[in-house]
């Protein structure tokens, strides 16, 4: 078995730059249990945004056709995903439902995980965040329809500001026949728990 790979060095800039914060906190970067926390940080917040360097339609350029005419409703229902709210960089933390109605092929399940997760790792809004998933899926598999709904709480708002812990907002994106056709919206809707 061969040893874990070495992370890549931290630059100076950015640890002086998570000091400062440390610093203007009332904290003193140099006290034991913080002489490491810049490098820690640095590389949380890369790990936090690896969204940027990946390009989640990728993961939808693989797809099926032989489903053995299968014609209907794909959910991948409760998955879970942590963002970061671009105002405050705080925790957004949450569940998915993604479903789509093939037109003639499908992709694998965890393709939609991974497009969610892809566009999750960047500083979002919810809003955004719910579009750039059904957009991504409506372009690249040109299914009949798309429905993705995200249920997430917000540190922003829990922890800062308002301080309103317990509260839930939802957002929802309907595309093509969720959108259009009554019946399949219900459809969809039901099957997702709402």
């Amino acid at each position: 078995m061969s040893p874990p790979a070495a992370s890549p060095p931290v630059p100076d800039d950015v640890q002086d730059a998570i000091r400062t914060l440390i610093r203007w906190t009332g904290e003193d970067p140099s006290r034991e249990g913080l002489v490491d926390t810049p490098s820690r940080v640095a590389r949380a917040w890369k790990e936090y945004c690896e969204g940027y360097g990946e390009d989640p339609a990728l993961h939808l350029s693989r797809v099926f056709e032989e489903v053995g005419g299968y014609d209907d409703i794909v959910l991948l229902k409760d998955v879970p995903f942590q963002s970061h709210c671009e105002h405050h960089m705080a925790p957004i933390i949450g569940k998915a439902h993604i479903a789509y109605l093939p037109r003639d092929r499908v992709v694998g399940i965890s393709k939609l995980a991974r497009v969610l997760h892809g566009f999750a790792r960047r500083l979002q809004v919810q809003e955004r965040l719910t579009a750039q998933i059904a957009d991504c899926l409506w372009d690249n598999l040109q299914p009949l329809g798309v429905a993705v709904i995200l249920e997430a709480s917000h540190a922003c708002m829990s922890g800062r500001g308002v301080r309103t812990p317990g509260v839930t907002m939802k957002t929802s994106r309907m595309m093509g026949v969720f959108r259009d056709d009554q019946r399949s919206r219900r459809e969809v809707l039901s099957l997702m728990g709402f």
